[in-house]
């Protein structure tokens, strides 16, 4: 034994607590799934391949394998984030990456002029890391009922070390 002390520090995230597997053939329409590595909202088309001709089937759980392939998913997405549309095929026994998604809900505090907001947390603390959000529509609704003294409410979504503001509660007046 050595009585030197061995220090090791890690400098890369594997990553492995922001997403779980799942078998590609189990998941649902209007699910998760993580696509070139961005997380995804999703509507699902299983294609089975017999040669060079596809059917479309819509339950993925009634896919069976074709005479000469396996069963396809074919995955099209938006990514949850930037709203980019994105593609991938994968066989139904294969496992997918689907990011853990939450929803927490924030009062809003104030709105900075670099278009940083100030929200308050559940434990009385604050939270100033977030800026506004680029849907103008959500955007202008933020800017309005803040400007109006109205009290706010705002859904924040949080997947894969990423956030931001995806829906507004108007509570009332100040």
């Amino acid at each position: 034994m050595s009585d030197e002390e061995h220090h090791f520090e890690s400098k890369a995230d594997a990553g492995a607590s922001k997403t779980y597997p799942q078998q590609a053939g189990t998941i649902r329409k209007n699910g998760y799934i993580v696509i070139k590595n961005r997380p995804c909202k999703f509507n699902v088309t299983v294609c089975r391949c017999y040669s060079k001709v596809e059917f479309q089937v819509v339950e993925v759980s009634t896919s069976k394998t074709g005479k000469h392939g396996h069963a396809k998913c074919h995955f099209v997405a938006i990514d949850i984030f930037t709203a980019k549309k994105l593609e991938d095929i994968v066989p139904s026994s294969h496992n997918c990456d689907v990011p853990h998604v939450n929803r927490t809900e924030y009062q809003l505090i104030d709105i900075s002029e670099d278009g940083f907001v100030s929200l308050l947390t559940e434990n009385g603390n604050t939270k100033d890391d977030l800026r506004l959000p680029t849907d103008d529509n959500l955007l202008s609704q933020i800017k309005d009922g803040f400007g109006e003294g109205k009290d706010l409410v705002v859904t924040v979504m949080s997947a894969m070390g990423e956030e931001q503001i995806c829906a507004l509660k108007d509570i009332g007046p100040k």
